[in-house]
């Protein structure tokens, strides 16, 4: 494909923490001691949930362009659940989330539809939110005017 994108990282564990290198970052990523880890660091769901909130806005920013939507920015809360028996390893049960609540605040002087219209985009198009959506993560997204 002539116009595709190359994201990569590279990561160095121990324990349950892995110190991560993206060519201009680095973060941490780790589990809470009732885990096994140190807390030194977000752990890998949450960093999940980050990315899609992160995601999110930048496709909203994109297509606020695009459609001549008044965006002045977005507030997002997002919650996820997840059963532990499949990481435990339990047969039949997934180990990643089943439910995925996204509530965000827009600040706007635009109407709710035009919201709507917004958000129905910006989940079409969103890479992290559609890859849930692929899985069968059941999500459910308010968007309202803040």
């Amino acid at each position: 494909m002539a116009n595709e994108m190359t994201f990569r990282i590279e990561s160095k564990g121990s324990g349950m923490r892995s110190d991560v290198e993206t060519p201009n970052h680095s973060m941490v990523v780790d589990e809470p001691p009732n885990m096994g880890g140190q807390d030194t660091g977000p752990d890998p769901l949450t960093m999940m949930l980050s990315a899609l909130a992160g995601c999110e806005n930048v496709v909203a920013a994109m297509v606020a362009n695009e459609i001549d939507f008044d965006l002045q920015g977005i507030d997002f809360d997002i919650s996820g659940t997840i059963d532990p028996r499949g990481l435990q390893g339990e047969e039949g049960m997934r180990p990643y989330f089943q439910t995925v609540t996204i509530n965000a605040e827009v600040k706007t002087p635009e109407s709710p539809d035009r919201i709507e219209e917004l958000q129905r985009i910006t989940d079409q198009r969103c890479p992290v939110y559609t890859t849930m959506e692929a899985a069968g993560v059941e999500l459910t997204s308010n968007w309202k005017k803040a």
